[in-house]
């Protein structure tokens, strides 16, 4: 009799995140080419999603002081920074120094890139006769939405590159969903984005996150020094 052929190696952790950070890169593309085109039927969401949001915030002033205490105070983008500046400085602290500058190059590229692309598709805010807030700059991606995104992702990372528990991994990928999805929310409840703009800058975020945390692990982690192993917990 022949032998079994060989079973087939089970997906590693790093093909799975591979396949993960490629979908999120693509998809984040593919929406950026739609938008840029102004895609009929993806535009037509839009203003769907936009016409019932503002219908019901005209109507409702205490819920928009709310959104807007949430999207000016708790979620807005030097909020987030603020976040991701007290874990590089102590990283540095820590003698992380190769992951504090990593961490902190991360979170100015993705800045940068939320403004390019700003500049680069143009694409208009929604505009209202009895508008219930303003933003400034270009709608696509939401600079917000990216922001929060790209900070909560990266202290997920960093809580799992230090074999934090998973107690406190689960606890803070809660606090990261919850903080992209809230954002995104109030942004569109407020009138100053539309759904694409939301969608867009999270999955702009993912990618920027998953591309910066594989090229650590294959460019700079093997270069790091000794004091970046040490786990967070004592």
């Amino acid at each position: 009799m022949s032998s079994p052929l060989p079973r087939s190696p089970d997906r590693s952790p790093r093909t799975a995140a591979a396949l993960w950070t490629g979908a999120a890169v693509v998809a984040s593309v593919v929406l950026l080419v739609l938008v840029a085109v102004r895609w009929p039927p993806l535009m037509s969401l839009d203003r769907a999603v936009a016409d019932a949001l503002h219908r019901h915030a005209v109507a409702d002033p205490g819920l928009v002081r709310v959104n807007r205490l949430l999207t000016d105070w708790v979620w807005d983008p030097w909020t987030m920074r603020a976040l991701i500046a007290v874990a590089v400085v102590a990283l540095w602290w820590r003698g992380a120094r190769l992951l504090a500058l990593w961490v902190a190059a991360t979170s100015l590229l993705a800045s940068l890139l939320q403004q390019g692309l700003k500049a680069v598709v143009g694409r208009e805010r929604p505009q209202w006769p009895d508008p219930v807030d303003t933003a400034q700059y270009a709608a696509f991606p939401s600079g917000h939405a990216m922001s929060a995104v790209v900070s909560c992702g990266l202290l997920v990372w960093l809580l799992r590159l230090y074999g934090a528990g998973p107690g406190a991994r689960g606890a803070a990928l809660a606090v990261a969903v919850v903080s992209a999805a809230g954002v995104a929310a109030t942004r569109l409840y407020l009138g100053v984005h539309w759904l694409t703009d939301v969608v867009g800058g999270a999955l702009l975020g993912v990618a920027v996150v998953a591309l910066s945390a594989a090229g650590y692990a294959r460019y700079a982690a093997p270069r790091a020094p000794a004091e970046e192993d040490r786990p967070l917990r004592a």
